[in-house]
């Protein structure tokens, strides 16, 4: 089973695959709540269909470009479970990036360690007190 993570706008996106068939593809409105929203969606999806996260054989993220924060909470969770469930992981980005994803590990890529293009350089604003 693969899961699928875009974090790059407003609404997030996960998505599940098995022998490359969609099972489900949610999207929810988690703006500046995708770090405390991102697991628990994920989780619920799984157990939907009476699955667990070692049920997980690979990863695909969105690479972007998109918002600084949200591809960077995207990549942390998506790296940390790669790592954790010992599962290959790969990025992909334009429109066919989940075909791409697909492709790509059923090639056996892996990338390890999947860093985000942001397509540009971060807006960081001083902290309002």
């Amino acid at each position: 089973m693969i899961l699928f993570i875009r974090t790059d706008k407003s609404e997030a996106e996960i998505a599940l695959y098995e022998d490359s068939k969609c099972i489900e593809h949610y999207t929810w409105f988690a703006h500046r709540e995708l770090s405390t929203t991102l697991h628990r969606k994920i989780e619920e999806m799984l157990s939907r269909y009476d699955k667990s996260w070692s049920d997980i054989t690979g990863i695909v993220v969105f690479k972007g470009p998109g918002s600084f924060t949200g591809l960077r909470i995207g990549f942390t969770v998506a790296n940390v479970m790669s790592l954790i469930l010992a599962v290959p992981i790969v990025s992909c980005l334009g429109d066919n990036w989940i075909a791409d994803g697909i492709a790509r590990l059923g090639d056996g890529e892996n990338e390890k360690i999947s860093v985000p293009e942001y397509g540009g350089l971060p807006n960081i604003t001083t902290p309002k007190k």
